[in-house]
């Protein structure tokens, strides 16, 4: 248990780093002398070490919660003021992205249920009113499964071009539902709850005509990258819905300053793994490939993304990943 004694030791380097954080304001670094900026480090250091501490006592969970957005803060200060070095896409790629979408999962998983949560309802209101298929999905792509045909055997045939319409396409949505956090997440949200009943009114319409394995042969190998993508982008939304609605002590900009730049994150760290989707997609996809070779292929990939965002950036050294309980984890408490 946290007592007076540590405490009253331990306040006044709280206090003093966020004195410098807050004389910081627009100007960031250049704010601070050199004996300032060394101090910074030092005191953010110190910070990072009491947070530890004050995380092992299930009574102290305010004071945790506190010194999470306070490192949060110095975090975006320090490490967005500095400048470009050699290797740093690598770095962000192999380090920062895994940890920030480790510290902040449950926005990630938040965006996933609202996703389900329509998609099993498209599902149920497709069986119930076979009218809702047509009305959602339109007369053309509607008769397309009645004939039992599926649509995506033109992609073959045109394979460069398609996969670059459909990079094209999955960047735009999974942007669009990052960008729509600035809505208070009522945008961010409509665009997960649409693509899960756009999902859920296709299984459906696929299962009554007896296509579901085909649409699951289709799915599988890109999807596996694909989905998740979407997920990602649709948590940095929520963070930014999170930063406008509910700054907690901060005030709102610096709140912005904090879930933005970690929803920003989010959104970048998934841009290869929708430009691989959508080379599978084209190429793969659609190929006759057996249904038992793509889901080994969709089981390879499923398992080194999983192995990436878990395993990506712990242990190195000093770098991001050495902070990983310091400033990616300030989500972790919110």
């Amino acid at each position: 248990m946290i007592n007076a004694r540590w405490l009253e030791k331990r306040r006044p380097h709280w206090d003093r780093l966020e004195s410098i954080v807050e004389r910081c304001g627009r100007r960031g670094l250049g704010a601070l002398s050199h004996r300032e900026i060394q101090e910074l480090g030092l005191l953010y250091r110190q910070v990072a070490a009491d947070l530890c501490s004050v995380r092992e006592d299930p009574m102290s969970q305010r004071m945790a919660e506190y010194l999470n957005q306070l490192l949060g803060r110095a975090h975006n200060l320090i490490y967005m003021g500095r400048g470009n070095r050699p290797g740093g896409i690598l770095h962000f790629y192999r380090t920062v992205f895994p940890q920030i979408f480790r510290a902040t999962f449950k926005y990630t998983l938040a965006a996933f249920a609202v996703f389900l949560a329509a998609g099993v309802l498209g599902f149920l209101a497709c069986l119930a009113d076979p009218g809702f298929q047509r009305y959602f999905l339109g007369p053309a792509m509607s008769d397309t499964i009645e004939r039992r045909q599926m649509w995506t055997h033109s992609l073959l045939t045109i394979k460069p071009l398609a996969s670059s319409f459909i990079m094209t396409n999955n960047l735009a949505v999974s942007f669009t539902a990052f960008a729509l956090g600035i809505t208070g997440g009522v945008g961010t949200i409509y665009m997960m709850a649409t693509n899960g009943l756009l999902m859920g009114v296709i299984s459906a319409a696929c299962w009554q005509a007896g296509m579901l394995m085909q649409l699951v042969e289709f799915v599988v190998s890109h999807g596996v990258l694909e989905l998740p993508a979407i997920f990602i982008a649709g948590g940095g939304g929520l963070l930014i819905a999170r930063g406008l609605l509910f700054p907690g002590p901060m005030v709102r900009r610096d709140a912005l300053a904090l879930y933005g730049g970690q929803g920003i994150r989010l959104a970048l760290g998934i841009i290869p793994l929708l430009i691989i989707a959508g080379v599978i997609e084209a190429f793969i996809s659609p190929s006759p490939l057996p249904l038992a070779a793509k889901f080994v292929f969709a089981a390879a990939l499923g398992g080194l993304l999983v192995l990436y965002v878990t395993r990506g950036g712990r242990n190195r050294g000093k770098g991001v990943g050495s902070r990983e309980k310091q400033a990616p984890t300030a989500g972790s408490a919110l």
